[in-house]
């Protein structure tokens, strides 16, 4: 296990904190180009029905994602108050491991 922690979930107008355990985790800097290779490898894992597999050292773990996971994607300014300097995208695929299914959305996603 790599670490526990807690999620801020919303529904509606009600918020609500739900705990999380981080199974996996890297970050490292690395190349455009380097980052376009991983996430190539993960749509085609995704296109072709495959698992996907992340190993860093000694860590490891495998996910196989349903055919209709919930993809959640976060462009996000961050930082101390008055200095929020730091840019990120961030990209997940949520699922219930038990199979049920995920609902919600806010729209069709366009990247260009």
């Amino acid at each position: 296990m790599v670490g526990t922690g807690n999620s801020l979930m919303s529904a509606g107008n009600v918020s609500y904190i739900m705990p999380e355990e981080v199974l996996f985790k890297s970050e490292s800097n690395q190349s455009r180009e380097e980052i376009a290779a991983y996430l190539r490898k993960v749509a085609d894992n995704l296109d072709s029905g495959n698992a996907i597999s992340l190993k860093a050292g000694s860590e490891s773990v495998t996910l196989n994602p349903p055919a209709r996971p919930t993809f959640d994607v976060k462009a996000e300014r961050e930082g101390p108050a008055g200095n929020m300097t730091e840019r990120s995208i961030e990209f997940e695929l949520e699922w219930d491991e038990n199979g049920g299914e995920e609902s919600g959305g806010s729209g069709q996603l366009e990247i260009k």
